[in-house]
């Protein structure tokens, strides 16, 4: 138990191993969505890079495989891991997931593996 809501950063595959397959990336973003549930379940905030990145590549008139991707989608993690309070690591290659592992140690952050080893949110102290 905590008595502190976290923000959380599920982190995971998104492009990895896809080969630019727009239907393999849905299938990796609806995985990193599928561990929302049980992080908000647990009275925390779960929070994916791609739920931003995504729409800010949109407006530029880009998409995950044009050029333009990784100057969105590893600078957006970064800076919304800066608000976060932890990651949520998924299984599954992915150099992005990696980095944002590496910043969140750096920075001090828990580092979960496993939506289990979350700390469930004392309801007494939440607010």
């Amino acid at each position: 138990m905590t008595d502190k809501r976290m923000r959380i950063l599920i982190a995971g595959p998104y492009r990895s191993g896809t080969d630019g397959d727009t239907r393999a990336m849905a299938a990796n973003l609806a995985r990193l969505e599928a561990a929302a549930w049980p992080v908000f379940a647990a009275g925390h905030l779960p929070v994916i890079g791609e739920w931003i990145a995504l729409p800010v590549l949109r407006s530029a008139g880009a998409g995950p495989t044009d050029a333009m991707a990784d100057q969105v989608l590893y600078p957006t993690a970064q800076r919304l891991l800066a608000r976060c309070d932890a990651v949520l690591r998924l299984p599954g290659e992915s150099v992005g997931a990696d980095q944002d592992v590496a910043l969140a140690r750096r920075r001090g952050l828990p580092v979960y593996h496993d939506v289990a080893q979350i700390p469930a949110l004392d309801r007494q102290g939440a607010a």
